[in-house]
């Protein structure tokens, strides 16, 4: 049994000081990814005893980041998916665990007015060749903030953020696209009809108090371990940033 736990920290040095500390230690996670770190090599020392730690920054200072703590030492890492134009940001990270690759991801905004959708629909593409390339070899788990909600389902205004980043019909599409290839959402796996349940709350309007947010951070797994899922949860209990991680537990 396979315990994994993703979360979008929104700057790692901020939510060292908010209690992270104390839910990894009882999260005691087999995997723990994070998206958004926010670091530079350097700028924070985490003391995880039994974990091998990879970190991978972005260039621009104080943006973007991933990393990922593993009870086990993985057969090799890789940073990036091997494209130049996506690898400056800190986005990805693939560990190679010997019988499936764990992949953590932080899918790029395409941020307000959509300035960035067109550069979005082609990091889609590419990532996905790229996990249709691993998946060929072996089982892949992919986690982390993923920048859509899919469904209606997935947020509580779908109507009134219709072509707001992160739900419009683009970007809607290529999560179809991408499940369509080969993977499994796997809390709609679990639980297809779950409502009011999120993983991220604007820091405005309140909205974590009223509960008015959006599902945006997954675990997929590809389809041929998707039976092997015994439970992914969504952690709206667990503070410190706004979004709350999200576990996936599985057979593997």
């Amino acid at each position: 049994m396979l315990k994994c736990i993703s979360w979008n920290v929104n700057g790692i040095r901020a939510v060292a000081d908010k209690g992270f500390m104390d839910f990894f230690k009882a999260a005691d996670a087999d995997l723990f990814s994070l998206q958004e770190t926010k670091c530079q090599p350097g700028q924070i020392e985490l003391d995880l005893p039994g974990y091998h730690q990879y970190w991978y920054s972005a260039e621009k200072k104080g943006y973007s980041g991933t990393a990922v703590f593993s009870k086990q030492e993985p057969v090799s890492v890789t940073y990036g998916i091997g494209i130049e134009e996506h690898d400056h940001e800190g986005r990805v990270i693939t560990l190679d665990m010997g019988t499936f690759y764990y992949v953590t991801v932080y899918v790029p905004n395409s941020q307000d007015g959509l300035k960035r959708l067109d550069y979005r629909m082609v990091w889609e593409d590419d990532f996905r060749v790229y996990l249709n390339g691993l998946a060929q070899q072996k089982t892949v788990i992919v986690c982390g903030d993923m920048n859509v909600a899919h469904q209606e389902i997935d947020l509580k205004n779908p109507k009134s953020n219709r072509k707001n980043a992160g739900f419009t019909d683009e970007e809607r599409e290529k999560m179809t696209e991408l499940l369509a290839s080969g993977f499994t959402d796997s809390f709609r796996y679990k639980y297809p009809d779950a409502r009011d349940i999120y993983s991220w709350w604007s820091y405005r309007f309140r909205a974590r108090e009223n509960n008015a947010g959006w599902r945006i951070d997954y675990y997929l797994v590809s389809d041929d371990a998707k039976e092997k899922i015994v439970d992914a949860k969504i952690l709206t209990n667990v503070y410190g940033s706004d979004h709350c991680p999200v576990e996936l537990t599985i057979e593997i």
